[in-house]
Order: structure tokens, then C-alpha cells, then sequence
């Protein structure tokens, strides 16, 4: 064994510079593969030097003792910033005994160094025993290769071992390889088209391009019970693509880690800018903006996610037994022109290909039985696809086809097939422009495809749930008379994004007339699709007012004209937003767009009531009274005045609770609730209205460092206040520290009692976050509308979200002499979206002051 002291800063001279070296390289070829061969050759040299100065100074021994590389480092993958993962393999018998000081200063030397170095001491006959507490160290062997060390030895784990392991074990290893799969699969959505994705973990990253080759090397190592030859592994078909895809991903995990100098592998938008102006991964392309870059991305992760995916699915061992008896079952499926194993469609004769339907029969089998292509199939249809794209169906022979596709409980992925086959812009071009498309929206999580299969896969999935709300959606779905023209309005819905991103719906509409024609559809089934898409904001932007004002249902009523249509956009809305991304239908907002629907319903049925009186005898109102039978007049003097939308957004108990603050205002002038819901927590305001106080109140949540994401203002005749403010606790301080809660109200009574300074809390946090910098620019706008409320002025604020705005624009309000009817709060992604229905001593605002009051707000917004 070696005692000489180890060259410490001679190796970090060396890897310092060596490491500055690799990049500077890399910053002019942009070659990624030459930089991982390059830093796993120099990670390699490091290791050999401290083996002969720690271990031995002849690289093959001491005798029954070997460094073996592992994971990437074993692939000849090792990334400027990745893991570095070294087995420390003996034969055991006590030999290890003389080994630890050494394994502990070569350990130490990297560390210093500051390699992510991961280390693992074994015997050969700990690597020979199957852990399924530890499945991933048997994966990690998969990917062994010598270093240094007694090289019999490592011939015995790579030759003998660990094949007899694989083979006995391979059922354990793949069944766990796939579980760990699909768990990080879910945490992306299931989807490799992110708008930000991630080049290792995610769909299609470098992570499944290694699950690929460890499911194909274990099933030819069941075959051989040896190491097969790899070029043989991947079909040859397969393998040129294949290696191009890896190419690309290497490139841009290493841009990645040397533009972060660290192991980040998300590709965020800016990072795409500089991708694309570097073009990297792709030096031989033309000049690409971000979009035509990340098109580049996903076709290559698209290939690598659907070839995982197969070999994943098509793997016996992959599946457990109920699933298997399950696909069995399904076999019998199998008809004259189909034929069904495991799940997995094939083609019963191979020139029935010819036939220029027959895709679209096996794509509408496929939608109707939730199967899967085989990969023999897929290579199929890939090789005749020229010839189906030089003569595809058209008219209403494409139409009827794709109207099974559509309807069909699969559809989605049916259409995600075709789509990543190349086949589903044959049969509809328009679908190209938006093929991989990234729009920057920072509320939106996927691709603009994406977006769209997801969204019919949301009304197909409505059957299947069990959330109330979605239920009651699902029974309008049933009751549609064409729901076909409404999955044809989905699917081409946003394709005017790529066309005329300035204005999509007009862009949409363009594309969809085209495509209707071409399709052959009637004229009154062309009127229908075209009506959603251009409608399909409609009800979106109608959930940012007042849902039970009744001027303006009276006018959402006038745009649908028929209960059919209303249903048609309601469906059309609740799949649009559930797309987004999974957070971006609420439950709040699922009520609220359940509500709107109920409303303009009613009034397309004439039945519809307009606002509060307290000495009404309707349902609500003796509900109520029912409830607090000695409250009498006092219930009826809280609720006269108040809109009709606070009973609608309230419980019963809540008006009831609400009530009894009020009449405890005489003793304390501000009556605070805090609550804490699933999703946010929940402070109600109730005290008598005056200047500044909603502005006041921002100002305190703001200064408390609270996220306001929606918020809800009402004012009844005797001029009592209940205000409603949702907020998340970005720092949690109330979530870590019960006892903050009772600090926390008495911190926003004495803001509200002017017993505080305001100014100084909200300077103290923004000084503490100036430096946080927006992902996404927001344009700001300020609307006005003095024809959808028969009593108020609309003002709706659309504005980067930051902290402390909805403070800044309350404040001008007041400023401007503005009452604050009722406040709609939103805010999606890091877009706040803020309505207000305002009034000025008890009437809707002047021409001139609305004038005023846009030029106060841009004038206040556009300061830093």
C-alpha cells in the first residue's frame, strides 16, 4: 500500500484547468459528445494518479481488489457537472481491512476537488446477491467498466456474476426499473412536450434514453445469459436515430451545465434563446429562432420517449400478473385485419398496407380499445407513410374516419400517435404550424399540441371521474347532440397560434375554415365549430367579472342563442382551462364556471333574479331564516344592499358568521376570520367601509409577505364591508408557527386601524425582494367597460404580478375617489388578472373619470 501524501493542489491545478479547457472548447464547437469523452478521460487520469499514490503504485494491483466505474461514469458519459459513481470491488476474507484508509483518502481527495463523487464498497459476493431494497445498484452494474485494480477480478463480476444475476433476477429489476419510471413520469405529466423541459428526467430525457438501453440489454442477456454484441441490441433501423437523439441531448445537457455551473438540467426559456442562437446540437442548421430549436428538442426526446415507452410496455416483466391477465383478456380482440398480444396491436399482413384507410381503421381501433402500436407496427406504417401522405382521405370519406378517432374514449392517444408518426398533418396540415410549438405563457405547462390532446383527453376522461363537479360537467357531455363538432373545435382551437400569435382566435378561425372546407362538413355543422372557436375565450374571460351580475349573463346568454351552444363552450372552457395545467381549474373556479353556466342557462329559459333585498321571500332568503330564526331583522339589514353574487359565494353558516361580526363592530371597528383551506388560507374582513381600506389591506398581506391569488369585496346599503381575501404563505409563517397566527391578525388590525405604519412594513419586505426577476414580461393593460354592469364602471387591470400591486392599484382607487363595489382577483401564472366594479358617490363614473383613472393606473403601474 502507497503512503505517499497525495498531489492535492498539483490535481486541483490540473482539473481547474483542464475542466476551464473542456469548456472553452466546448464555447467554440458546441460538441457534447467530445466533452463528456474528454472530462470522463480526465475524471479517469485524477482517479489512476491518486490509485498509485493511495492504493498501488502499479495500476493492475493489489490482488483481489479492483475500481470499477459505474453509471455514467461507466458509460463514458460523465457530464461537466454530474455524479461520479466509483465501486470499490474485493474478494472479501479480510482483505478489506487494509483498504479503508486508502478508499477513505481517494474518497476525500475527489471530494476536494469538489467532484460529486458517490462511492460504494462491495465483496463480489455482496454484488452476487440480489437486494430489492437496493434494485438501482444492480442497475448501476449494467454500465460497469474496469479502472483500475486486480483485473481477474472484475472479469469474474463482469462475466460470471453479474449475467447470472440479471438472468435470475431480470423479473425484479425490470419490474422496479418501470416503477421508478413511471413515478417520474408522473411527476411530468406523462408528456415529454413541457414548455421548460427537463433533459435528464424528463419524457424523452437522457434518463430514458438509458432506460432504453438497460431494458434491451436485458432481454438479449435472457437470451444469451451473456453480454450481447451492442451493436446488435437496437434494431439498425432504430440505432442510426437513436444515436442522433442521444447526440442532440448530450450537447445540450453539457450547454446547460457549463452556461448554470452546476448540474441543472432544465431548459429554461432564456437557456433556449441561446440554444438556438448557438445552434446547439444542430451546427449545420440555418439560422433558428427558439421555436424552430425546440422543435429540433422534441422530435429527437419524442423518439427517445416513444422507444423507452415500448420496450417498457412490451417487456413481459414490466407488467404485473393482473395486467398481464388483463391484456390477455384483451388478445381476443384480435380481428381479420388486427392482431392483438399484450396490449400491443400488430398487423396481420404487412401489404395490407397498401390500403390507404387502413391506418386510420387501426388508429380508430386503437382509440376505441386503449391499445398500443407495437414497434414492428410503427415501423411499418413509418416506412409506407410517403406513400400514405401523397394520398391521404379527403373530405367527408377523412371526415367520417376521424369522427370515430374523436369519439372514441382513446382518442387523445390516437391522435398523439399519429401526431408523433408523422401522419396526423397529412391528413390535417393546418396541425403543422403548431406542431411542438412553444408559446411563452408562464401559466401554460405544455407544448400547443400538447395542450390540445390534453384537452380532449379531459372531456374523455369526465366519464371516469368521481369529483362532483365533474360529474355534473360529464352529464352535459351526455346530453350534447353533435359532441363530435365539439372534439373537432378542440383539436383546432389554438392552431392560429401558429400562425398569428398576435391574435390567435382570428388566426384560429382562418385555419378552421380551410380545414372545414376541405373536410366537407355541412354548413350548419362548419357554423358550429367555428362559433366555439371563435367563443372560446368567451367564458373564460367572463369568470374575471361578476358571474351573478345579471347584465352581464343577460349578455353571455345573447352570445350563446341556444342551451346547445352553452353547453358545447361550457365543455369547451372546462377542457380549454384543465389543460393548462393540472392546477389550473380549481374548484373554486370549476364552481364558479358551474355557476355561470346555471345562470345563463336560466336565462336562455327566462327564470333569472337580478340582486339582494332583505325582506324578499325567496329561497335563500328563508333558507336563512330558517337557520337563525330570533335573528330577524338584523339578518335582513346585513344582507339589504349586498349583490346578489355574496349569497351565491357564501354557505349559509358563512352569512350567518358573517352577520354576527358585523354586530360585534360597535366593540372592536375590525372583525378578522382566519381560516385555512386545501389549497390557501382564507381571511375575511368585515368592519365599516372607508378610504383606503381594501388598499389598506393588500398593503398589510403584501407587507406579510402573502401571495393574494383571488379576493372578493361586497358592501352592503348600511355601508358594512365583508371582504374576502385567498393567499398563499409563500415563507410559510403561519403553516411552521401556530402561534404567528393570532401575531399575524393582530398585525393587520392595527394596519387597518392605522395603529401601524404600512409604509414601512411594505418597505422593509421590498427591499428584501427587489432583486427577484420575472421569468415572463407582462404587457400592462387597463380596461374599461360601462356596459356590463347596469350599476357600476368594470375596470379590469391585467399586470405583472409582483408584490404589493393589488396595494398600489387599490390605492389609486381611492386616490381617484373610487368605491369598490366588488373586487374579482386573480392571478394566472405571473399574470395578475384584477376586475373591479367601481362606482363614484353612488353612480357609475364619468366619461372624463374614467379617462383619468386609466391614465392614474398606467401612469402608477409603470413605475419600477
Amino acid at each position: 500500500m502507497a503512503t505517499k501524501p497525495a498531489p492535492g493542489s498539483e490535481l486541483r491545478d490540473l482539473y481547474s484547468g483542464e475542466s476551464a479547457r473542456l469548456q472553452k472548447k466546448f464555447a467554440v464547437t458546441g460538441d457534447g459528445r467530445a466533452a463528456i469523452n474528454d472530462r470522463t478521460a480526465l475524471v479517469e487520469a485524477i482517479c489512476l494518479r491518486l490509485w498509485k499514490v493511495l492504493i498501488s503504485p502499479q495500476v493492475e494491483e493489489p490482488r483481489n481488489f479492483t475500481m470499477v466505474a459505474l453509471g455514467g461514469f461507466g458509460r463514458r458519459t460523465l457530464f461537466p457537472h454530474s455524479d461520479i459513481d466509483i465501486l470499490f470491488l474485493h474478494a472479501g476474507g479480510g482483505i478489506e481491512a487494509g483498504l479503508k484508509d486508502g478508499i477513505r483518502s481517494f474518497s476525500q481527495e475527489l471530494w476536494d476537488l469538489r467532484m460529486k463523487l458517490s462511492p460504494a464498497t462491495r465483496t463480489l459476493a455482496e454484488c452476487e446477491k440480489f437486494d430489492a431494497n437496493n434494485v438501482e445498484f444492480a442497475i448501476s452494474l449494467l454500465d460497469c467498466r474496469y479502472l483500475a485494480g486486480d483485473r481477474s477480478l472484475f472479469e469474474r463480476l463482469h462475466e460470471q456474476v453479474i449475467p447470472k444475476l440479471v438472468v435470475r433476477e431480470s423479473r425484479s429489476i425490470v419490474q422496479r426499473l418501470t416503477d421508478l419510471t413511471r413515478e417520474r413520469y408522473n411527476k411530468y405529466g406523462n408528456t415529454v412536450f413541457h414548455l421548460e423541459p427537463n433533459v435528464k428526467d424528463g419524457p424523452g430525457g437522457l434518463r430514458d434514453h438509458n432506460l432504453a438501453h438497460w431494458l434491451a440489454l436485458i432481454a438479449a442477456m435472457e437470451e444469451t445469459s451473456g453480454w450481447p454484441d451492442e451493436k446488435t441490441v437496437l434494431p439498425p433501423w432504430l440505432r442510426a436515430k437513436f444515436d442522433s437523439a442521444l447526440d442532440f441531448l448530450i450537447s445540450v445537457r453539457c450547454f446547460l451545465h457549463f452556461r448554470q455551473g452546476r448540474d441543472d438540467n432544465t431548459l429554461e426559456w432564456v437557456a433556449q434563446d441561446q440554444a438556438a442562437e448557438r445552434k446547439i446540437g444542430a451546427p449545420d442548421a440555418e439560422p433558428l429562432t427558439a421555436s424552430d430549436w425546440m422543435r429540433i428538442y422534441f422530435g429527437h426526446a419524442r423518439l427517445i420517449h416513444r422507444v423507452a415507452a415500448q420496450l417498457m410496455e412490451e417487456f413481459p416483466a414490466a407488467r404485473p400478473s393482473l395486467y398481464r391477465q388483463f391484456q390477455n383478456l384483451r388478445s381476443r380482440l384480435s380481428n381479420a385485419e388486427f392482431s392483438v398480444v399484450d396490449g400491443r396491436i400488430f398487423l396481420q399482413r404487412q401489404e395490407a398496407l397498401s390500403d390507404p384507410e387502413l391506418p386510420l381503421r387501426m388508429f380508430r381501433f386503437m382509440a376505441r380499445h386503449g391499445l398500443g402500436l407495437s414497434s414492428a407496427t410503427e415501423h411499418q406504417i413509418e416506412e409506407v407513410l410517403p406513400a400514405l401522405a401523397a394520398a391521404p382521405p379527403k373530405g367527408a370519406e377523412l371526415w367520417h374516419h376521424l369522427q370515430e378517432i374523436l369519439l372514441a374514449p382513446h382518442a387523445a392517444d390516437a391522435l398523439r400517435t399519429m401526431h408523433s408518426l408523422r401522419l396526423l398533418t397529412p391528413l390535417l396540415p393546418e396541425f403543422q404550424a403548431i406542431d411542438s410549438l412553444v408559446i411563452r405563457d408562464y401559466s401554460h405547462r405544455f407544448t400547443v399540441d400538447e395542450h390540445t390532446f390534453v384537452a380532449i383527453e379531459n372531456l374523455h376522461n369526465l366519464r371516469k371521474s368521481q369529483s362532483k363537479w365533474d360529474q355534473g360537467y360529464a352529464e352535459l357531455l351526455d346530453e350534447l347532440e353533435q359532441p363530435d363538432l365539439l372534439y373537432l373545435a378542440l383539436l383546432l382551437h389554438d392552431t392560429g397560434k401558429g400562425t398569428r400569435p398576435d391574435n390567435h382566435v382570428a388566426g384560429s378561425l382562418e385555419v378552421a375554415e380551410v380545414c372545414l372546407a376541405r373536410l366537407d362538413l355541412d354548413p350548419p355543422d362548419r357554423e358550429t365549430v367555428l362559433f366555439l372557436i371563435r367563443r372560446h375565450l368567451e367564458i373564460g374571460a367572463a369568470l374575471r367579472r361578476d358571474i351573478f351580475d345579471p347584465e352581464m349573463i343577460r349578455q353571455l346568454a345573447e352570445k350563446m342563442g341556444t342551451p346547445e351552444r352553452l353547453k358545447m363552450l361550457c365543455l369547451h372552457t372546462y377542457a380549454d382551462i384543465k389543460a393548462v395545467n393540472p392546477e389550473a381549474l380549481t374548484p373554486w373556479k370549476a364552481e364558479n364556471m358551474w355557476q355561470l353556466y346555471i345562470a345563463t342557462a336560466n336565462v336562455l329559459m327566462r327564470s333569472v333574479d337580478e340582486r339582494v333585498h332583505g325582506d324578499v321571500d325567496d329561497e335563500v332568503m328563508t333558507h336563512l331564516r330558517t337557520l337563525t330564526p330570533a335573528a330577524g331583522k338584523k339578518l335582513e339589514t346585513f344582507l339589504d344592499g349586498l349583490p346578489r353574487r355574496y349569497l351565491r359565494t357564501q354557505t349559509a353558516s358563512e352569512v350567518i358568521r358573517q352577520m354576527e361580526m358585523a354586530s360585534l363592530l360597535d366593540s372592536d371597528p375590525v372583525q378578522l376570520e382566519l381560516t385555512r383551506g386545501r389549497h390557501w388560507y382564507e381571511l375575511t374582513l368585515v368592519t365599516r367601509d372607508r378610504p383606503f381600506l381594501f388598499a389598506r389591506m393588500c398593503g398589510a398581506l403584501a407587507a406579510w409577505g402573502m401571495n393574494i391569488v383571488k379576493a372578493a369585496a361586497f358592501s352592503n346599503e348600511a355601508g358594512i364591508v365583508v371582504d374576502t381575501f385567498f393567499f398563499t404563505d409563500r415563507f410559510q409563517t403561519l403553516e411552521l408557527n401556530l402561534p404567528e397566527w393570532e401575531r399575524f391578525k393582530a398585525s393587520i388590525h392595527d394596519v387597518l386601524t392605522e395603529k401601524a405604519d404600512l409604509d414601512r412594513m411594505l418597505r422593509d419586505r421590498l427591499r428584501s425582494e427587489k432583486n427577484v426577476v420575472p421569468k415572463v414580461k407582462v404587457e400592462t393593460r387597463v380596461e374599461i367597460d360601462d356596459e356590463c354592469s347596469a350599476h357600476s364602471t368594470l375596470v379590469e387591470v391585467i399586470a405583472q404580478d409582483q408584490l404589493g400591486l393589488l396595494h398600489r392599484i387599490s390605492s389609486q382607487l381611492s386616490r381617484e375617489d373610487c368605491n369598490i363595489e366588488i373586487a374579482l382577483i386573480e392571478t394566472e401564472g405571473q399574470t395578475a388578472i384584477d376586475v373591479f366594479y367601481l362606482t363614484s358617490s353612488k353612480a357609475k363614473l364619468t366619461l372624463g373619470h374614467q379617462q383619468r383613472l386609466r391614465a392614474t393606473l398606467l401612469n402608477e403601474l409603470a413605475k419600477k
